[in-house]
């Protein structure tokens, strides 16, 4: 195995590994202090959908993380981008909370589908309208396909059944632009000077934060808090390289031994 370029980048994922919800991780704050002391450049790679990128910032700095907006890079902005390559009017099924991402794309008329977490528009009559569109040739475009994530009351369903169910239905396949797709990954580090092997990724997610970093070609940290559960390092070939109890101690790796 060829030897690994000195540490340039860390990518970090947020909810569920910096937070979760309006709760920090304990000591997050401290850590990506203390990472910041690093001659590290530092992204934070998002694919949720519950919220537009400023409200998402609102949220971190009232938790008291120092972070700046472009900093961030979500899943949201990768569908922006597709959208306006391709030219197409979607039918958002995203959560309101996020369609400021989308001001100034059409929607009239929709000859497109895209799907992120939107739990008030998984009903029964929108996701039949989503449906005749595909039959009629609209592209499914869906932002992740997480099969869940974490809240504070427990686990809760992902985009990821409900895409799977309108692949099914109209035997169509989506194409996914957030984690854990090479090219999101890719577009986070446009404009750092670094490239995959001296990156990094920090997350919670076995297969789309870590799984998807590793096949782009970065290390892959796996933090057991958020959505981690048990055996899930087991689930992704090649394995994590790191497996650390939260991202306070994967901080401490990376200042320890990768640099």
């Amino acid at each position: 195995m060829a030897a690994r370029r000195a540490l340039k980048a860390v990518l970090v994922d947020l909810n569920g590994t910096l937070h979760i919800e309006d709760s920090a991780v304990p000591g997050a704050q401290e850590a990506l202090k203390r990472l910041r002391s690093a001659p590290v450049t530092i992204r934070f790679v998002t694919n949720t959908t519950k919220e537009c990128k400023r409200e998402l910032l609102e949220r971190l700095t009232k938790l008291g993380f120092d972070i700046a907006e472009n900093e961030i890079f979500t899943s949201l902005t990768a569908a922006r981008n597709l959208l306006e390559e391709k030219q197409v009017r979607p039918l958002l099924l995203v959560d309101d909370k996020a369609l400021p991402d989308f001001t100034g794309i059409a929607t009239d008329d929709p000859n497109a589908v895209v799907v992120g977490l939107a739990p008030e528009h998984f009903h029964y009559e929108m996701m039949n309208r989503a449906f005749r569109l595909l039959l009629d040739g609209a592209p499914l475009i869906a932002i992740h396909k997480a099969r869940y994530f974490k809240k504070k009351d427990g686990l809760a369903l992902g985009p990821g059944p409900f895409v799977t169910g309108l692949e099914y239905a109209t035997d169509t396949k989506a194409t996914v632009v957030g984690k854990p797709e090479k090219t999101f990954f890719l577009e986070a580090l446009r404009g750092t000077d670094c490239t995959p092997e001296d990156t990094v990724m920090i997350g919670d997610d076995c297969r789309d934060d870590v799984g998807g970093a590793q096949k782009a070609g970065m290390r892959g940290i796996l933090v057991r808090t958020g959505k981690y559960r048990p055996a899930d390092e087991d689930k992704i070939n090649p394995a994590p390289y790191l497996t650390c109890a939260n991202f306070p101690e994967a901080v401490e790796h990376i200042l320890e031994r990768l640099l």
